[in-house]
């Protein structure tokens, strides 16, 4: 009950963050959130990492922890920006695939899926073909963000991996080093671009907010796969679409077509089937 409890807390913290994220994002540049984002949770982790007193990691966890912060933090970027220029209500729901990524490697390390694991496999990959599209079905456009959310849900997959990975060694130093790492990839990149660091006042506490959940919800991950299984935690995790999608609606009265929410609906469904399995 521990892993299942950790991983729907990470999920809820996740969702919160990422509506905090995706909202920021329509006002000021996604480079500018991530930086401040990534630092604020960088520093409460070293104060963890401090309390804890943890041995550090050997070299190849440090390796998995740095491609977990590096496969994160672009995944981050792709959903915000895709939150940005699309429906939250489409966007996070096809991030919420990334636990194909963890749930395949849970397989091909001799796991295997239950009927009602398979068939939630089967449900959510077809509410992914339906709320991708645009309501003008006929036409057979995507809608807006669709491609960002895929590279999303790409990222987050292999950062659940990656961090499990890390995680068997220390918890608390298998997040830091991941944290260190997306900062400063984040940091590279807004450099590179010669994005501006310092964000409006009113922007300041919701970003705080993003870099605060998105950290919780790293730790309660990581935590999870230590004590079950990664493929079930990663989808438990990746529940988090549910929350940015209620929050859209009730607080931006987001709307999007009854297909599309049909298929917000069988991706989460699909989700809930692989854990209950």
């Amino acid at each position: 009950m521990t892993p299942i409890l950790l991983a729907l807390g990470a999920s809820l913290s996740y969702g919160f963050g990422d509506f905090l994220g995706g909202l920021t994002s329509r006002r000021t540049h996604v480079l500018g959130i991530l930086v401040v984002s990534q630092a604020v949770g960088a520093a409460a982790i070293v104060v963890w990492v401090a309390v804890t007193r943890d041995p550090f990691l050997g070299q190849a966890a440090v390796l998995a922890a740095a491609g977990a912060g590096i496969c994160g933090v672009t995944g981050l970027a792709a959903l915000y920006r895709g939150m940005a220029i699309g429906a939250m209500g489409v966007v996070a729901p096809i991030s919420s695939m990334a636990a194909a990524i963890p749930f395949a490697v849970g397989i091909a390390r001799g796991e295997r899926p239950s009927l009602l694991q398979f068939v939630g496999a089967v449900v959510a990959l077809a509410g992914l073909a339906l709320v991708s599209r645009t309501n003008d079905d006929l036409k057979g456009r995507f809608a807006a963000g669709v491609g960002l959310a895929l590279a999303a849900a790409v990222g987050f997959g292999l950062y659940f991996v990656l961090l499990d990975v890390a995680a068997d060694e220390s918890v608390s130093w298998a997040v830091l080093v991941a944290r260190l790492a997306s900062a400063a990839l984040a940091l590279a990149a807004a450099v590179a671009a010669g994005v501006s660091l310092g964000l409006p006042r009113r922007f300041v506490l919701p970003v705080l907010g993003v870099g605060l959940c998105d950290v919780g919800a790293n730790v309660m991950f990581a935590l999870a796969t230590t004590r079950g299984l990664v493929s079930v935690v990663s989808v438990l995790t990746s529940l988090y679409p549910a929350v940015v999608v209620a929050l859209a609606a009730f607080l931006l009265r987001e709307r999007v077509g009854a297909i599309q929410f049909v298929g917000a609906g069988a991706v989460l469904a699909g989700a809930a089937l692989l854990a209950a399995g």
